[in-house]
């Protein structure tokens, strides 16, 4: 029998408390506005092959700036959807970037491999970006204008293919 980190432990738990939602109950998510007078951390990294990769690059493309991990399950469930979006509304109107929190660049390999993710994979090994974008929870997306200012947050599991989250998609389009 193996043994859960506290991190697995606490990410269970919180897959339990934001898991399915009942008829009537309050979204498994919580989408807010990005603080006022915060201004947008810069993000410089790697990808999964060792490449130096920078968010700015983007500029001109509206983002969606996953953050996940392996061991998240909410995370793994909106993987698929968040891939479907760049085909959907335009590959180049639309990024989405999963940014793997604190795992060794193997087990996120491993992921991507495993589920044919073919979103670019950025590592953040230190936790330091999360820390930096303000996540506590996981899943966490933060969307991202034209410009690469940060819009909005979006804590939890997301359905992307849904008529809400594709209402936020286009808003984001407009800025």
């Amino acid at each position: 029998m193996s043994t859960l980190s506290r991190r697995q432990v606490l990410a269970s738990g919180l897959a339990v408390a934001l898991g399915p939602v009942a008829v009537g109950a309050q979204p498994a998510f919580e989408l807010s506005d990005w603080p006022r007078g915060t201004p947008t951390p810069a993000l410089t990294t790697l990808d999964l092959q060792g490449r130096a990769v920078k968010l700015a690059d983007f500029k001109g493309h509206a983002v969606l700036l996953n953050f996940w991990a392996s061991w998240c399950e909410p995370c793994r469930t909106e993987m698929p959807m968040l891939q479907d979006l760049p085909p959907l509304i335009g590959e180049d109107r639309l990024a989405v970037i999963a940014l793997n929190f604190k795992e060794p660049p193997q087990r996120a390999l491993r992921f991507v491999e495993q589920t044919q993710l073919s979103l670019p994979v950025w590592l953040d090994p230190l936790g330091e970006h999360a820390r930096a974008w303000g996540v506590r929870v996981f899943p966490t997306t933060v969307l991202i204008d034209r410009q690469g200012r940060a819009r909005q947050r979006v804590r939890g599991e997301v359905d992307w293919s849904g008529r809400e989250a594709l209402g936020w998609v286009d808003r984001l389009l407009m800025l």
